[in-house]
């Protein structure tokens, strides 16, 4: 099997780029996906507002979750556990795992995700969506 050209050529997304989701209190940035991966994994941002409630409670039967905190302190569901993530903290959550994340402290929280196989991010419109109409209230 060979790799497709845009896997061989460097990516280069510059600070604060890269195609941006807004859901009220949430921010994702996906850097790499799609066809700069061959769909083979997905890179995203995903910063709360100080306070916010992350996305629910979800699992992906078909990708690995990899969490690094990159700024402030996480609050993680991953199966039936749940605990604070601060800077530097890393989680994995296997394909099939209940998990979620959200911000519970009065500062700006932001977490670096790594999804593979990639694709998640072709659900990121409906999401977006969905959070116009269901977005979780904070608190």
């Amino acid at each position: 099997m060979t790799e497709s050209i845009a896997r061989k050529r460097v990516l280069h997304i510059p600070a604060g780029a890269g195609r941006a989701y807004q859901m009220g209190g949430i921010s994702s940035f996906f850097l790499a996906d799609g066809a700069e991966t061959d769909d083979s994994y997905s890179i995203s941002e995903w910063w709360l507002e100080a306070g916010e409630r992350g996305p629910g409670a979800h699992q992906h039967e078909a990708n690995d979750d990899i969490f690094y905190v990159i700024e402030g302190v996480m609050t993680f569901l991953a199966g039936e556990e749940k605990f604070d993530a601060a800077k530097g903290a890393f989680l994995r959550v296997p394909a099939g795992v209940l998990h979620d994340f959200e911000n519970n402290s009065a500062a700006r929280a932001g977490v670096l995700n790594i999804s593979f196989p990639g694709g998640f991010e072709q659900d990121m419109p409906a999401i977006v969506d969905w959070f116009k109409v269901n977005r979780p209230v904070a608190g």
